[in-house]
């Protein structure tokens, strides 16, 4: 068996609803009692997952601290009390109180990283990891990157995996919420141990960088307009608000890192938004500018481009 991250997919295929087993207290019989329990609760997915049996599989193997690659032999173990227990609780939340599994194991995955996350951040989904896999090519040369901004950093897995990506380059990894900096900070330093490039600071959008000129600004701020927010599935409900909320067209941020982008950019700099789909509300906000909007192999819509020298002039 084999999930790969940050869309967990299983190779081993647990969306075909395997019968590995007909022992129940094992990890893959876990698996598959979740998966069907899960499939009955008709949750809501795309934190991570997109059906119910990849999400019982992140669930029991996270849990158990089974590694994604695990052998047969390890799924079919038969496991302790105590370790059958701690499971069927944290399948007893997903269900009745919808918690997402990245909060109920305090695990998500970015660019194949792992992030200690919790409900004070955003669940790691964006499709900003493709791009950065492939170090924003061919927008930008790798050793012209020195200095990066990561906007609304929440648990810092963008701008760590720009880190890694550009391990030339220092990265600037602002936030408003002091509790997002504090889980950021925990990743940047404990799990990663990048704190001599990765800097967690706190700041409005620009707010507090005055005077700092980046290479390369990604940012996923809030782009959810406000009556939208009730439509959202419950999962959604746990995530924080300031985290998705952005006024009454979803571009309250938007247009402040748009407008402010220019003065923090170098020359050959380039801007990079995820807005979800938000992408019509923005070409109407700046129908002066000449948005590249890009797309992904994987699924994901709603990210721009724009250039320095294509902001200069947007008036």
């Amino acid at each position: 068996m084999l999930l790969t991250h940050p869309t967990v997919t299983c190779d081993y295929g647990w969306g075909y609803y395997p019968r590995m087993t007909d022992h129940p207290d094992t990890p893959a019989g876990l698996i598959e009692e979740l998966q069907r329990e899960f499939l009955d609760a008709d949750l809501s997915y795309g934190h991570g997952t997109d059906n119910a049996g990849d999400e019982a599989a992140w669930l029991v193997l996270d849990a158990l601290d089974i590694p994604f690659d695990a052998d047969e032999e390890a799924l079919r173990r038969p496991l302790g009390h105590d370790e059958v227990e701690r499971v069927r609780e944290l399948a007893e939340k997903r269900v009745n109180q919808r918690v997402p599994v990245a909060y109920l194991v305090n695990r998500a995955w970015f660019c194949g990283l792992p992030f200690y996350v919790d409900e004070r951040v955003l669940i790691p989904r964006s499709p900003l990891a493709e791009l950065i896999e492939e170090r924003f090519s061919p927008w930008l040369s790798e050793e012209k990157v020195k200095h990066i901004l990561d906007i609304g950093t929440g648990c810092g897995c963008i701008a760590i995996a720009c880190a890694v990506a550009f391990p030339h380059a220092e990265v600037d990894a602002v936030d408003a919420s002091e509790g997002a900096l504090e889980v950021a900070r925990e990743n940047i330093a404990r799990y990663h141990d990048l704190a001599d490039t990765v800097h967690a600071l706190r700041s409005d959008v620009f707010e507090d960088l005055s005077g700092r000129r980046y290479d390369l600004i990604v940012a996923n701020p809030p782009y959810v307009p406000e009556m939208e927010l009730e439509e959202l599935p419950l999962e959604y409900r746990h995530e924080p608000v300031s985290a998705l909320a952005a006024g009454e067209d979803g571009l309250d941020v938007v247009r402040r890192i748009v407008d402010g982008a220019r003065d923090h950019l170098t020359d050959h700099g380039v801007l990079v938004v995820e807005v979800g789909h938000g992408r019509d509300a923005v070409v109407e906000a700046f129908p002066q500018l000449p948005f590249t909007w890009l797309d992904f192999e994987r699924g994901g819509e709603g990210v721009f481009l724009l250039t320095a020298d294509q902001l200069v002039n947007r008036e």
